[in-house]
């Protein structure tokens, strides 16, 4: 079966382009000219891949990237006129994959896609993993939860959760983290893996004030006591 693209986007001659290549290259693609009929159409299947247009002509593409999340673990590639940095660490803090400027070439959207589903094709995992004490880590379920209660996270915060459990006690720098976590490390920042440090670290005392289980190594990175 190929791997089922749903592509927003209002323009019909970038739409017609990239639909084509997609094609071409092994995918399927249903084409929304909205973001809400996308939505509406999440409630009865589940792509493998989701490409937002951030100008979209009944919701805006971050919005509607925030909205995806709340209903389905889906990869998000954001393809859109709007390249300014700002833009681009909004797109890829709020939970996408990838996040590509017009103009574009269509081919390397297509590969882009694919690396994104092949990582993240090898980031599930069936059953649910050990874990440091305090820590319960369900891969099946893509949730974590901690002192019995379960954590509410984003998609990266659970990647970055998930990292550091992997190996308690091991120091990772944030570009290892980037590395890992983040599928395109080269377009993401280093304030990216403080910021979500730092909101792991909130959602933690939220249920224990006085957890402090993820420590910071000035000058060489972060870990997770054992």
């Amino acid at each position: 079966m190929k791997p089922l693209i749903w592509l927003a986007e209002d323009e019909a001659g970038i739409a017609d382009t990239l639909i084509y290549t997609l094609e071409t290259d092994g995918f399927d693609v249903e084409w929304f000219e909205r973001g809400l009929p996308l939505l509406e159409r999440l409630e009865r299947a589940v792509p493998a891949l989701c490409i937002l247009d951030v100008g979209l002509p009944d919701i805006n593409g971050f919005d509607l990237c925030r909205r995806l999340r709340e209903r389905a673990d889906v990869p998000l590639m954001f393809l859109t006129a709007r390249s300014e940095e700002m833009d681009r660490i909004i797109g890829l803090e709020i939970g996408a994959d990838d996040y590509v400027a017009k103009p574009f070439s269509p081919r390397e959207v297509s590969a882009r896609a694919r690396t994104i589903l092949r990582r993240y094709a090898k980031g599930q995992a069936p059953a649910a993993a050990p874990a440091p004490a305090g820590f319960e880590l369900d891969e099946a379920r893509a949730c974590v939860h901690f002192a019995g209660r379960k954590l509410n996270l984003t998609r990266y915060e659970y990647l970055l959760l998930k990292t550091l459990l992997a190996e308690p006690g091991r120091v990772f720098s944030r570009q290892q983290l980037m590395e890992r976590v983040w599928r395109d490390a080269e377009d993401s920042f280093d304030r990216t893996v403080d910021t979500h440090v730092k909101t792991l670290r909130a959602k933690l005392r939220d249920i224990d004030p006085d957890a402090q289980p993820i420590q910071t190594h000035r000058g060489l990175g972060y870990s997770l006591g054992e």
